[in-house]
């Protein structure tokens, strides 16, 4: 019967009646799964408040990342091997409820959504409306929930989730204690979290290759403290933010994995990965009068890495792990 929910469909199987009823249930009793902005009454309504909050540069830079949701397959086949480490570290069952921190376009929410099943849920959230539209394109017969909130202040339901999880997503907060603790505290007793990062930039290939390109020209450095993809390259210092967060059990493994550069494709693929990132922005802004001669000589520089599938070169990240 078109347009029943599951609940009210008569002929909906009783395991997915079971788990629609669970679902809209926790939709209720969360506050922290309500998609109206404050003090609206229209259920449609985005939350507010992300202009306004701790982290608002780091929201205004996604919601101009329009090369992010250009390619997001790009991005996403590069990142996926990485992010997947992360995954298997959150030990997954079926029901569970996770927590999608820095969604993104969603392809990380979609791939936990398959590990949790049917009677699961997953909810993403992220600062960029931007990349929020791509997810709720491309997850329309999927029943996740997306969030455009800052995880650092967001009210999330005290214990609403069993794991948090995150691919590069948790680098930008601009105080990560507090945001890490009120991850934890959405953490039901017992859950765990998980989340891959950046090591130091001059482990990964894809940061040391470009600056040692253009080194006789400019000189930029990719480690300074604040928000940045590397502000957990420092093994000790994340250690400590976790455990003032309230974590336990923290752990952190070292790894290192080929990836192709803006994904499968040729140099300019990922010439134009790199010239588009972070990395390539602070490389350029340093002498923009020298943008051609930069660009040429990181074009060069990545031509002895180009492979079949692509140009190949090394991710150092750490998978972390930790219980609430």
């Amino acid at each position: 019967m078109p347009g029943l929910r599951d609940e009210d469909d008569p002929h909906a199987p009783e395991e997915r009646v079971r788990a629609a009823k669970k679902k809209r249930e926790r939709h209720s009793l969360v506050g922290g799964f309500s998609t109206r902005a404050p003090g609206s009454s229209d259920p449609g309504a985005l939350l507010c408040g992300v202009a306004d909050a701790p982290n608002a540069e780091q929201a205004d830079y996604w919601n101009a990342a329009k090369h992010w949701a250009d390619d997001a397959d790009g991005h996403d086949e590069m990142l996926a091997p990485l992010g997947r480490l992360a995954v298997a570290a959150l030990g997954l069952g079926e029901g569970m409820r996770v927590l999608d921190v820095g969604c993104g376009t969603g392809a990380t929410t979609r791939e936990l959504a398959a590990a949790v099943g049917p009677s699961g849920e997953v909810v993403g959230v992220d600062v960029s409306a931007l990349l929020l539209e791509v997810a709720r394109a491309r997850s329309a017969a999927l029943d996740n929930l997306y969030i455009e909130a800052d995880a650092q202040t967001y009210t999330f339901g005290p214990g609403s989730f069993d794991r948090a999880y995150s691919r590069f997503g948790v680098m930008f907060f601009a105080d990560p204690v507090a945001a890490f603790t009120n991850i934890r505290t959405a953490l039901a007793p017992g859950g765990r979290m998980a989340f891959v990062c950046w090591q130091t930039a001059d482990r990964n290939d894809w940061v040391r290759i470009p600056a040692q390109a253009v080194r006789d020209r400019v000189d930029v450095s990719f480690d300074a403290g604040g928000p940045n993809p590397f502000a957990f390259g420092d093994e000790h210092l994340l250690r400590r933010i976790l455990s003032s967060a309230g974590f336990s059990s923290v752990a952190l493994e070292a790894r290192t994995l080929p990836v192709l550069l803006g994904g499968h494709g040729d140099l300019d693929t990922g010439l134009g990965y790199v010239m588009a990132s972070r990395v390539g922005k602070q490389i350029v802004a340093a002498a923009p009068e020298l943008a051609d001669e930069l660009t040429a000589a990181i074009r060069a520089a990545l031509e002895p890495f180009v492979t079949a599938g692509g140009v190949e070169v090394g991710a150092a990240v750490w998978v972390a792990t930790a219980g609430a």
